[in-house]
């Protein structure tokens, strides 16, 4: 499969935007072979509702999806009409008879699941498939290894890896949707293999491990003689009692360690892959684009194959002619008493005291007055132009600024809505208007 992204030229000179490469996503997805989507991006931009979107349209035109998050939030399973998620994938009912079809596709239906990794459970798992049963029992109730697999920083990334290799191996799915986690450390499992690698090969570990390693009275002595001055400093710093434990969980684990490297590096492949597919969400926001820009260049380095930017909560307006300046001067000549009336292009003046004869103006005037009240909301109703307006020139400045440093970037955008999805039909909206391209925005 190649990994170019499908785009068409789409350049929109009415709203005055850069012209940039639109993603096409229902190709994306229609691919077979297109096996993972992997969602990421910056918290708070959308990331989490885009990648059950797209679950849900590749289920509904036909494939067998699954998708993963590894947010800790629980709106994922909320929108799906499931009570909780786990590591277990969970039929998400509702989908089967919605079948869409998709070009040169059968009419099978498809099926969707979701499942949230465990990252304790999923390290059991990985214990219990390399180690004979003794010993993966040793290993899970050691103390050691219990602090370990609860919170060891990089175990959740590495983890998401390993669940994504298990669904992988399996084969029992068309394609697997991942949600990472937020921020940058969403890509902080790019890192998890040589970062597990440094782990094992380290010095306190080589320390830990030597001698398990020497084995009978040399090791022995190499315990009492040699390690007797680092395991009392390491006994400061630690404790007597991890210290301990940490041998007792590096010796038990010293025969899985290279099936841990081995699996990390083979999933590491996998996300390079032809059939992998990257997707970096974002706001048109400054904080969040830049990133996205981070997220764009960091792929590149590591040369995974990115397919595009969903950008997503763009604002609209259906009145762009009108601009802020004019709806903010209008406002002024509505709201201030003594303006020119505009309202027949005439030059009367209102409430002026050529007009009433009088050079003040009380409550009685105004309330005499019928045409006020709806001046003052015509004039209310400008200045919330004015603010959209200058919203959407803020977004489109921002969002010109990422074109022009990543100018290959195919970019799909999808409009703000008034609320939050919390269900199937939202997340139809959604993947709608993911799949629209560019969409011209309300």
């Amino acid at each position: 499969m190649s990994q170019e992204p499908q785009t068409a030229a789409d350049p929109d000179a009415r709203s005055g935007r850069s012209p940039a490469p639109t993603l096409h996503v229902d190709a994306l997805l229609d691919d077979p072979q297109t096996r993972i989507v992997v969602c990421c991006g910056s918290g708070g931009v959308g990331k989490t509702t885009t990648a059950a979107a797209l679950a849900l349209r590749a289920a509904e035109r036909g494939r067998k999806v699954v998708v993963l998050t590894i947010d800790p939030a629980k709106r994922l399973a909320q929108s799906m009409g499931i009570d909780s998620l786990d590591n277990v994938p969970r039929r998400v009912k509702g989908t089967e008879d919605r079948r869409r079809e998709a070009p040169g596709e059968s009419a099978e239906p498809g099926e969707l699941h979701a499942m949230m990794l465990d990252m304790k459970r999923t390290f059991d798992e990985v214990v219990e498939s390399h180690a004979d049963p003794e010993r993966a029992a040793q290993i899970l109730a050691n103390p050691f290894y219990q602090t370990v697999s609860g919170g060891f920083a990089g175990t959740q990334e590495y983890m998401a890896m390993e669940k994504l290799g298990q669904l992988r191996a399996k084969d029992e799915w068309d394609l697997i949707v991942v949600d990472t986690p937020p921020s940058r450390n969403a890509l902080d499992f790019l890192d998890a293999p040589k970062r597990l690698g440094s782990f094992l090969d380290g010095k306190l570990i080589r320390v830990l491990t030597a001698p398990a390693k020497l084995g009978g009275r040399a090791g022995m002595a190499f315990l009492n003689v040699g390690m007797s001055m680092m395991t009392g400093t390491l006994g400061k710093v630690l404790g007597g009692q991890l210290l301990k434990d940490a041998q007792t969980f590096v010796s038990a684990m010293d025969t899985t360690f290279g099936g841990f490297r081995t699996r990390a590096d083979a999933t590491f492949k996998l996300l390079q892959a032809p059939g992998t597919a990257f997707l970096v969400v974002a706001a048109p926001e400054r904080d969040a684009l830049r990133e996205a820009a981070y997220f764009v260049e960091r792929l590149a380095a590591e040369k995974m194959p990115l397919v595009g930017l969903v950008l997503n909560r763009v604002h609209g307006s259906g009145a762009t002619r009108l601009s802020a300046e004019r709806a903010l001067a209008a406002a002024e000549n509505l709201a201030e008493p003594g303006i020119v009336d505009q309202t027949d292009g005439n030059a009367d003046v209102r409430n002026s005291p050529e007009t009433d004869g009088s050079s003040d103006s009380g409550p009685e005037d105004s309330a005499a007055d019928p045409d006020r009240p709806v001046d003052e909301l015509t004039a209310g109703l400008l200045r919330l132009h004015a603010e959209r307006m200058r919203l959407l020139a803020r977004e489109q400045r921002t969002r010109d600024r990422f074109i022009s440093h990543h100018p290959e970037v195919a970019i799909v955008e999808v409009p703000a809505l008034p609320g939050d999805v919390h269900d199937l039909t939202g997340l139809r909206d959604i993947g709608d208007r993911l799949a629209a391209g560019h969409t011209e925005l309300s």
